[in-house]
């Protein structure tokens, strides 16, 4: 007994089945058609990730003339500036890297950002600003939009002294006595400008 099968093969162009042996080659014609991506302005698409990451109604405190740069290989965005000065980078997991720049610009102008961002007990405060780790016994204060891997800004009397990845959330910030609370990126006494 012989069973018949049939074997499609994607093609640009339509080709007649045949029959060779017990195979037929059906070689179907695929639709030539590409995706367009939806305009979007730059500064709407920053101000929806903002908002997105760090709370409805922070991207307000965006100003309007914003500095965009593109990829050259992709087109898309990789950063955004504030009067010439770097603010974040758009990563590819969607998410913000800020810089202190950009997170003392939003905390100046924005009362939700404050949602995001740590305060450390005083002895602490020295150690962060040079780049160092910020650990759970050091947490005076955080904010409550703060989760595992979101962007943080940790503050000193309203001053942005560094920036990093939250590795816990804010419940168990303040519940913990242990471990790394917040991964510092970059600290205030640590850029050199």
């Amino acid at each position: 007994m012989s069973f018949l099968v049939v074997l499609y093969i994607p093609s640009r162009d339509y080709i007649d089945s045949t029959i060779n042996g017990h195979y037929i080659y059906v070689a179907c014609k695929t639709p030539d058609f590409y995706l367009n991506p939806l305009p979007i302005d730059p500064r709407e698409k920053v101000c929806r990730h903002v908002d997105a990451l760090f709370g409805a109604g922070v991207s307000g405190a965006l100003p309007e003339g914003i500095q965009f740069e593109y990829s050259r290989r992709t087109g898309r965005i990789k950063n955004f500036s504030i009067s010439g000065r770097l603010a974040g980078t758009l990563r590819t997991d969607g998410g913000i890297a800020l810089t202190i720049e950009g997170a003392q610009h939003l905390l100046d102008n924005s009362a939700e950002f404050r949602q995001n961002c740590v305060v450390p007990v005083q002895d602490a405060v020295p150690f962060v600003s040079e780049g160092r780790s910020l650990f759970c016994r050091h947490v005076e204060w955080c904010g409550d939009n703060v989760h595992v891997g979101s962007d943080v800004a940790v503050i000193d009397n309203n001053r942005v002294i560094a920036v990093g990845a939250a590795i816990l959330p804010s419940t168990l910030m303040k519940r913990y006595s242990r471990g790394v609370a917040v991964k510092i990126r970059e600290g205030l006494k640590g850029r050199t400008d």
